[in-house]
């Protein structure tokens, strides 16, 4: 069985990103790297939360960013996910926005994907925030996803197979 990666909207964001400070072009290029020949080795899932992320605003590329996870599956928001949120917020594992990183972080969790796959390195795939954060999953009795950037998933499950 593949493992269940749940993409966060920075990751179709950095996709098509076109800003040209040199850690940007680098996160776009690992990420186009990974999702271009590597996505096939994951069960790659979504939510109607990264949806409506991107849907609002007004940026370049929007269009083409939200097709590539439009035909995604879509895991579902049970009402057990609100009371994670609010848990996510209470604890300061993450900022007070309920439909922000915590709900990502709480969909991940809550559907057991073996990733959360982010550029989201202030709340999300940070190694000084990840104690913490698995520490209150532990207490809420949820799966812990480990929390990383394309750039860690590159190389797929085994390069030897390809």
């Amino acid at each position: 069985m593949k493992p269940r990666v749940y993409i966060e909207t920075s990751i179709p964001s950095f996709y098509y990103e076109v800003r040209t400070e040199p850690d940007m072009v680098a996160r776009r290029q690992w990420t186009r790297q990974w999702w271009d020949n590597y996505r096939d080795d994951y069960l790659l899932v979504t939510s109607v939360a990264v949806l409506d992320e991107l849907g609002s605003g007004d940026y370049p590329n929007k269009e083409e960013i939200v097709a590539l996870v439009n035909g995604l599956p879509l895991i579902p928001v049970e009402p057990a996910i609100i009371e994670i949120v609010q848990a996510y917020i209470r604890h300061k594992v993450m900022p007070n926005d309920p439909v922000g990183d915590a709900l990502h972080l709480a969909l991940a969790s809550y559907h057991k994907c073996d990733f959360l796959l982010t550029w989201n390195c202030n709340h999300l795939a940070n190694a000084n925030k990840f104690d913490h954060i698995r520490r209150v999953n532990v207490m809420l009795g949820l799966y812990v996803p480990a929390l990383v950037t394309p750039l860690e998933l590159l190389g797929g499950q085994d390069e030897n197979e390809r």
